[in-house]
């Protein structure tokens, strides 16, 4: 377990772990989330790899700070976390948002980036399950632990959840922006994994893997949009050989 568990990240005070040993890889948490979602799939993988796990700004123990939410800020306070903590590159495993920032790091500073896996990511604002679908992607006991975390965790307190989702969800209907002809450009080894039934459409999901160079595609069966937490034995033996397979 990390000593120091906040680093300054642009001027920002910032919770992050650190566990295990061997070559670096990095958990990027999704949207109103924490890394306690990833947090098993971590201490699966730290027998191998030493994983590092930010929280972004207005998730888990990092406060949040005046503004609107954008990937292009997401984006960049990632990379600042990567030379906070003297990292040149690493594997990067990302869900949800942090499966976009997955994808965003892999085109805009693909020499950071030894392999990624993007779980349960979409690139642009069309890529949703209708909303009555929807409500079967996520159990009702799954969002209220969500809720339950943020309560927690976050140095704003509980009532500050609302300002957070609000957040967000403007960040959601407006980004992300990424074409195919974008992702074509990724030459990182990518794992491109969805649930079974997760909001993020199947084809969506297929569209993604299609578009990435080489890109591997797994549908997690019995799993919704938190597919680590619904299937995580599954996942992370998936995810362990795809990495292992892509270790220097």
């Amino acid at each position: 377990m990390l000593a120091v568990p906040y680093v300054d990240l642009l001027g920002h005070p910032s919770y992050h772990e650190i566990v295990g040993a061997g070559e670096p890889l990095m958990l990027l948490h999704g949207g109103y989330c924490s890394i306690e979602h990833l947090r098993p799939l971590g201490d699966a993988l730290a027998d191998t790899y030493r994983v590092h796990a930010p929280e972004r700004v207005g998730h888990g123990r990092t406060a949040d700070r005046d503004g609107p939410f954008s990937y292009a800020a997401g984006l960049e306070e990632t990379v600042a976390y990567l030379d906070a903590v003297g990292l040149a590159s690493a594997h990067v495993v990302g869900f949800s948002d942090g499966a976009i920032l997955g994808l965003l790091l892999a085109l805009e500073h693909p020499g950071r980036v030894r392999s990624l896996v993007s779980i349960s990511g979409n690139v642009d604002t069309d890529a949703f399950v209708s909303d009555e679908e929807a409500a079967h992607t996520m159990t009702a006991e799954a969002s209220a632990q969500l809720d339950r975390e943020y309560a927690d965790l976050s140095p704003d307190g509980p009532e500050h959840g609302e300002v957070v989702v609000a957040k967000l969800t403007q960040m959601w209907l407006t980004e992300p922006r990424i074409t195919p002809e974008v992702l074509a450009t990724i030459t990182a080894p990518t794992l491109v994994m969805a649930g079974d039934h997760d909001m993020v459409r199947p084809d969506h999901t297929l569209l993604i893997a299609q578009s990435i160079p080489g890109a591997q595609l797994a549908i997690v069966p019995g799993a919704g949009h938190l597919v680590a937490h619904d299937r995580p034995t599954l996942v992370g033996l998936t995810v362990r050989e795809f990495l292992d397979a892509h270790r220097g």
